[in-house]
């Protein structure tokens, strides 16, 4: 049955090929570059800094992910899907979105004078932005990084699930009123964040190992993490807000894209989606991590760790 399946156009299908098709899709959601899930992801992953808080980030996020999915499914099958799949619906989220994750990325850094952004610099770079020795305000009290609360993630991954790419639009129009019935139009919704899920605990375990075995102390490996998620997540909802702006001011501009000829979904156009990852993921959230790991090692006596 697995070689049988359409996952680019999965029409005419019922029953059981329903689900897998769904599952799989969610899987394959999950490893490509979307910009719904891996910014978030990564951000908390890292911030958990250690596999176990990393695989409990990536359970919380995906199964509120899960939720929406199988709740916009349901209304999908009850016949709202044109209201889920207009073109500007996405940069609408990406205004949520990103407003949720600057919050976020606040909370973390627990900055109590000034919302202040910290750019992914060198240390010795910093008083030129900043004016305290780590790039905070000068005569601002920075009570350093806190571990984020379990409801972020979960908000987050119920407002992300919200974004409606190729994927979605699967769901939403094709498998879900395949199902023929209220009664389990949340199926397909809820399979795809299944298969989104088995994926993204994964990678936050991964990440969260990744973050701990640097040869550090358990306080530097814990800062370290902690400012990575937090830039991440305010630059990182900075640049959301900016795509949404952009999209909503300019949609015909935004919503170009460059083929690549790949048959993947996520992967067959490269537009600012991708931007979004690489400059959340790839540009503020490694940039930090390197970083501040660099800034650690030095402050780690010779001869030690």
């Amino acid at each position: 049955m697995l070689g049988a399946l359409n996952l680019w156009d999965p029409s005419h299908i019922g029953g059981l090929a329903i689900v897998i098709t769904a599952f799989v899709l969610g899987m394959v959601h999950g490893i490509t570059p979307d910009e719904h899930t891996w910014p978030i992801t990564f951000s908390y992953a890292v911030g958990g800094y250690s596999s176990r808080r990393g695989l409990r980030t990536g359970l919380i996020f995906s199964a509120a992910f899960t939720l929406q999915r199988a709740i916009a499914s349901e209304l999908a099958e009850l016949g709202l899907a044109r209201v889920f799949t207009f073109g500007e619906v996405d940069y609408v989220v990406y205004l949520v979105v990103g407003a949720a994750m600057v919050v976020g990325g606040v909370a973390i850094l627990r900055r109590r004078h000034a919302l202040h952004f910290e750019l992914p610099l060198p240390a010795r770079l910093r008083h030129v932005v900043g004016g305290g020795h780590d790039g905070s305000p000068a005569g601002s009290e920075d009570a350093g990084p806190s571990d984020p609360r379990p409801w972020m993630p979960a908000v987050h991954g119920f407002i992300a699930g919200w974004g409606f790419g190729a994927f979605a639009i699967i769901i939403y129009t094709v498998l879900a009123p395949a199902e023929h019935s209220v009664v389990w139009g949340w199926v397909p919704g809820a399979c795809f964040g299944l298969g989104t899920m088995a994926v993204q605990v994964v990678a936050g375990g991964v990440f969260g190992v990744l973050a701990r075995r640097r040869g550090l102390g358990e306080d530097d490996i814990r800062r370290v993490a902690l400012r990575t998620a937090g830039n991440t997540l305010q630059w990182g909802g900075v640049a959301f807000v900016a795509g949404g702006v952009f999209g909503l001011a300019f949609p015909g501009i935004a919503g170009r894209s460059l083929a690549t000829g790949l048959h993947v979904h996520n992967l067959d156009h490269l537009g600012i989606a991708l931007v979004l990852v690489m400059v959340s993921v790839v540009g503020v959230g490694l940039g930090t991590l390197v970083v501040e790991l660099r800034s650690a090692r030095r402050r780690v006596p010779s001869g030690t760790g």
